[in-house]
């Protein structure tokens, strides 16, 4: 097909026209001359999910004081590799987005409501991205770090009204006869888990899926086979504490690592296109955790690498960079000793929520501060100490908030930490901000300086030249 002839012919160029102006003259360096003319036959689009630009910063920073190296998202930059762009995330009903109505502008083209999956406003069902690229004969698949069936991967895949019925996004799963869904969330598949007690992981096997719960069967994938693979019951463990528990390590598999495996196994005559999401990025700024959010980000940084190094050799993939929306906005505060401050941040061993799950109501002031030093390497002042029991002996009201299932005091503790590491927050919830975007390989050129977030549905489709016609 005549490329220039399906641009200015085809029914996304009416869609999508905004789209194909060049960034600059150097993304022209870039896009239109090392990929004039390709079409993109496979797609890997990464998500951040709720990284804040801060959150991109401190993870740079960290990198580069502690190894003396940029992020590989930081160098793409640097290099001239990625193309830049910024995008507003905002829902149909909302300035401030949630996860599933972010996720479902990518997946369907349109904006909805906070807490639906590809859903309208008026209920309408539209057909999302990867179940678009199936019908066209591309092997397609999703990787995240939290449930498969949460609400950024799902968003790609099909439709729900709320975000909240795993257990049903599940069963749906099963009649989409995807090639590789591999995360967290067994417990909506797992018949001891489920309200209705179905199988779900028969049912999967029954249909000839390779089911995987531990890192060391990633070795023994068949390539004819599709893949269901669940390493947690939930979310996976954050990578700092993967890192430094070896049952853990031996256990759950990284992004990086998984993303390796899925680009191995996808890789196919008529292309793929896969999510991949570091979800637990967003649940570290729910939690005001910079352990968690720092590692878990340089974890996503890792799985970005084995991205584009695929695409750089293969030169057929266009790779998206981004994130739905903003969380928590942290970021180093300027005052005294602010450097040495944040570099005690590298010697942090385990997250605050690790940290915070040893204590209950008999811990003692000694065993408290035995915990503290292990996990961050300083010490509690006796006040400090003495109110983090008080939470744990009904003297404090508990603490709720996004994914803190146990009510223990993440804001308070952060709060403490901050006057240790300069690192501050403005809330533990989600943020309006324009965020990062970057691309690379065919299809980047037609990335505009800035971009609505459904944008990115008609860009893809464009970018791999297939017609809006479902």
């Amino acid at each position: 097909m005549n490329r220039r002839k399906f641009l200015q012919n085809g029914s996304l160029f009416t869609i999508g026209a905004s789209l194909i102006i060049p960034l600059d003259s150097q993304a022209k360096e870039i896009s239109t001359e090392t990929f004039k003319n390709k079409k993109a036959k496979n797609i890997i689009f990464m998500v951040a999910d709720g990284m804040s630009h801060g959150t991109l910063t401190m993870a740079n920073v960290f990198k580069n004081h502690k190894q003396g190296q940029d992020t590989h998202w930081i160098q793409g930059y640097k290099d001239n590799k990625l193309v830049r762009a910024l995008m507003d995330t905002e829902s149909a009903n909302s300035l401030v987005t949630d996860s599933a109505a972010g996720g479902s502008a990518w997946g369907s083209g349109f904006r909805v409501n906070n807490g639906s999956i590809n859903v309208g406003v008026k209920g309408e069902e539209y057909l999302p991205i990867l179940q678009k690229f199936k019908l066209k004969g591309k092997k397609v698949g999703c990787v995240t770090t939290v449930p498969i069936t949460h609400a950024t991967p799902s968003s790609f895949c099909t439709n729900s009204k709320s975000r909240g019925s795993q257990d049903e996004i599940a069963e749906n799963y099963l009649g989409l006869n995807f090639d590789f869904l591999m995360g967290g969330g067994l417990e909506f598949f797992d018949k001891n888990k489920r309200k209705d007690k179905r199988d779900l992981l028969f049912d999967f096997a029954q249909k000839g899926y390779q089911v995987l719960h531990k890192k060391e069967q990633l070795s023994n994938i068949k390539s004819n086979k599709p893949v269901l693979g669940l390493f947690a019951n939930n979310g996976m463990d954050y990578e700092i504490d993967r890192q430094t528990d070896t049952q853990l390590s031996a256990e759950q598999p990284t992004l990086a690592e998984m993303t390796a495996k899925a680009i191995e196994h996808l890789d196919s005559k008529n292309g793929f296109v896969i999510q991949v999401e570091g979800g637990r990025v967003d649940w570290a700024a729910h939690a005001n955790d910079i352990a968690g959010l720092i590692h878990d980000q340089l974890a996503f940084d890792d799985a970005v690498k084995v991205a584009l190094d695929f695409a750089s050799r293969d030169k057929n993939t266009l790779v998206i960079i981004t994130t739905d929306h903003g969380n928590a906005n942290p970021g180093l505060m300027y005052g005294k000793d602010v450097t040495s401050r944040f570099e005690t941040t590298m010697k942090y061993t385990k997250t605050n929520e690790w940290l915070l799950n040893q204590i209950n109501k008999d811990t003692s002031a000694s065993k408290l501060d035995e915990f503290v030093d292990y996990a961050n390497g300083f010490k509690l002042t006796d006040e400090e100490n003495k109110k983090i029991l008080s939470y744990y002996n009904g003297f404090e009201k508990p603490e709720d908030g996004l994914y803190n299932y146990k009510n223990v005091p993440l804001q308070y503790y952060s709060e403490i930490q901050k006057t240790r590491n300069a690192v501050g927050w403005i809330s533990t919830e989600h943020t309006g901000d324009y965020v990062e975007l970057a691309a690379f390989g065919p299809g980047s050129n037609l990335l505009k300086p800035f971009v609505k977030n459904t944008d990115l549905h008609y860009l893809m489709l464009q970018a791999a030249e297939i017609e809006n016609k479902f």
